[in-house]
């Protein structure tokens, strides 16, 4: 295994391996372990654990975690199991969400579902190590020509107080040569350009994937610091039962299963669509939820029915779209409004026994009343176990080049001349964009110094650039949300908005059902339309 210690482009303008090109290159050199420990993060850690165990490569799942007082004050936790994933979601969401976060201060709690190593002489001093707290921390040996010095100071600690020792790399960037763009990452992270950029605001040159050979090489004198690099990817094993639903279970009355519940308010809602009610929908409706129950899902349409149901009771206006308008048990809940038997829309474009994703019901509210539907269903299924979905924003060919132009230092005035021209298109279109877009023909890209620019801005494709939230998004679990991820504020924490640290993919990978509750301006101008209209109505009434 090349290292416990790994960075990528998801802990946001710091690391910038992506993660296939992680995984890619563990199964290249014949590794049987790859870890990911991203930056007070776990943005990529679900999408990483999938693609690793999809590629038959053990996945250690972990996190870098510091003192936001003092960064210093830094230690890398490795989950051991289920148990330790669900106490990582936890840490990393109170290092995000509380102020008062401690780094030392999380040694005095219970650890055991952890592997922690940690470089940091000033942690290691701080805090009481302990014979217990000695079975999972190690001190971390970093192995450049750089940390040479330090890395001498924490052996001779560690031996000192009989603490074991580590080998560990660093990895911040895929290749040597990648050092440029790490610079120039890390100087839009800190707006500012590269001429400007402080030397202690970048990571060691030599933090890019290094060939396993070369690593036991460098550690042939200690073996034990490798002995222990596989001790602890033996030990951590987490299984996040990807392919496995989890959905909350909807409050049911009593003597009653979420599937005879959902079949007699179904029926109920048939015998008020369909006078008289005809054979073929009730085929239709039994076939449909015979799927729907054989598929997991019987739950996730009890809880949009009940949000629907508290809308109605409201007098808020809403109106399910999409291919849910397929579905006659979406028409029978009055989640839609459309006949599928009169207008012969196949369930099966839905929901079908083949289909690998859940289903996707959008409802539509008044944009003047969707926070409170979203806040009914916050008070109703607890605020430990709903969330609001992130969005990644990344880079796109415009910001690539405008944010990379401006770190070379480039005058904003400059800049806008060429962005202009630059269409909507991917950042890694950039080198040939000239050539291929007839707008663009007149960029000179192949001339010092913007060929360096947009070589290096083309790299930024895909890279996230800040967290956001989704238009719509919300999930609601059965267990607390923290079991499953981490949380943390939106981008503007003043207006204390909470939001995962996934985005909706990885969200949906791991299992949890996004119901998209969007905000519309239609509905709104419906809304006060109706209630003009009835005013008038009434006050005609009166004269």
């Amino acid at each position: 295994m090349q290292t416990l210690h790994q960075h990528s482009v998801f802990s946001f303008l710091e690391g910038t391996v992506k993660i296939p090109e992680i995984i890619s290159n563990a199964k290249k050199s014949g590794e049987k372990y790859a870890a990911l420990t991203d930056t007070n993060g776990m943005y990529g850690l679900i999408q990483f654990a999938h693609l690793a165990e999809t590629e038959n490569i053990k996945p250690v799942l972990g996190c870098l975690i510091d003192d936001p007082c003092n960064k210093s004050l830094n230690a890398v936790f490795l989950a051991k199991n289920n148990q330790g994933y669900s106490e990582l979601c936890r840490l990393i969401t109170k290092r995000k969400l509380k102020d008062d976060f401690n780094l030392a201060e999380i040694f005095k709690t219970d650890l055991s579902n952890f592997f922690i190593i940690t470089s940091s002489l000033e942690l290691l001093k701080r805090i009481e190590i302990t014979e217990k707290l000695k079975t999972i921390l190690y001190a971390e040996l970093i192995s450049t020509k750089k940390q040479k010095s330090l890395t001498r100071t924490i052996y001779n600690f560690a031996k000192e107080i009989n603490l074991p020792v580590v080998a560990s790399h660093p990895v911040y960037f895929k290749d040597e040569q990648d050092i440029l763009l790490h610079k120039v990452v890390t100087s839009i992270r800190k707006n500012t350009t590269l001429a400007n950029l402080n030397s202690s605001d970048t990571v060691d040159e030599e933090y890019y994937i290094k060939d396993s050979n070369e690593l036991e090489k460098i550690w042939r004198k200690l073996p034990e610091a490798l002995t222990n690099v596989k001790y602890i990817a033996d030990n951590c094993n987490v299984n996040l039962e990807f392919g496995k639903y989890k959905f909350s279970h909807f409050p049911l009355p009593v003597s009653e299963t979420s599937f005879s519940y959902l079949w007699k308010i179904c029926f109920r809602g048939l015998e008020e669509r369909f006078k008289p009610i005809t054979e073929k929908a009730v085929k239709r409706l039994q076939h449909e939820l015979d799927v729907i129950e054989e598929l997991g899902f019987t739950d996730y349409f009890l809880v949009v029915w009940d949000i629907v149901r508290e809308a109605h009771l409201r007098k808020m206006l809403t109106i399910g779209r999409g291919s849910a308008a397929n579905s006659l048990v979406a028409y029978c809940l009055g989640l839609t409004q459309v006949d599928p038997i009169k207008h012969n829309l196949y369930f099966e474009r839905f929901l079908n026994r083949g289909r690998l994703s859940p289903p996707d019901i959008d409802l539509d509210f008044s944009w003047k009343e969707r926070d409170e539907i979203v806040r009914y269903v916050f008070d109703k299924y607890g605020y430990d176990r709903v969330a609001m979905i992130s969005t990644k924003v990344t880079f796109r060919a415009r910001s690539a080049f405008r944010e990379t132009a401006k770190v070379f230092g480039i005058s904003e005035s400059e800049i806008l001349k060429y962005s202009k021209k630059i269409p909507w298109t991917s950042a890694e279109n950039l080198p040939e964009i000239a050539g291929k877009f007839p707008e663009s023909k007149s960029l000179k890209f192949d001339e010092e110094p913007w060929k360096t620019i947009v070589n290096i801005a083309s790299k930024l494709a895909g890279i996230p650039r800040h967290s956001s939230i989704h238009p719509g998004g919300i999930i609601i679990t059965e267990k607390p949300v923290t079991d499953y991820l981490a949380l943390e504020y939106a981008k503007n924490k003043g207006l204390g908005l909470i939001v995962t640290q996934p985005d909706m993919y990885p969200v949906e990978e791991l299992g949890l059902i996004k119901i998209d509750l969007l905000s519309q301006r239609s509905l709104g101008v419906l809304r006060d339309t109706l209630s003009i209209l009835n005013k008038e109505k009434n006050e005609l009434k009166l004269a």
